[in-house]
This record gives structure tokens, C-alpha cells and sequence, in this order.
């Protein structure tokens, strides 16, 4: 008699779906610290503003000059 063969679990097409994931997860992880990293690495110790009266847009809330 012969022997049923039985399917193999990591097929290619499985190997190649894990291996997209895991890359997929590794970038975004990759990304998020990078993100975090130059968000802690970046503190301007002056903040430039014009000196003009009134409300303006993009000004800092306490220059530090």
C-alpha cells in the first residue's frame, strides 16, 4: 500500500505572505521610532517670530529669545 501524502504547512505562497507581514510590521515599527527619535532629538532652544501686534498664525506660545 502506499502512503497518503499530506500537505505541506509552509508552502511558498504562505512563506511569501509571512515574510510580507513581518517586513510590513518591522517598517512601521521602523517608522514609529524614527518618528519618536527626532521628535526628542529636535528642541530648537530659540524660536524666531516677527514682532508684529495682534493675533498671528503659527506663533509660538512662549518664545524662548
Amino acid at each position: 500500500m502506499t502512503a497518503l501524502a499530506t500537505p505541506r504547512y509552509w508552502t511558498r505562497t504562505r512563506l511569501f505572505a509571512l515574510v510580507g507581514v513581518a517586513s510590513s510590521v518591522a517598517l512601521f515599527i521602523g517608522a514609529n521610532a524614527h518618528l519618536v527619535y527626532v521628535s526628542f532629538a529636535s528642541k530648537p532652544e530659540c524660536v524666531l517670530q516677527q514682532n508684529t501686534e495682534g493675533v498671528a498664525i503659527h506663533r509660538a506660545a512662549k518664545p524662548s529669545c
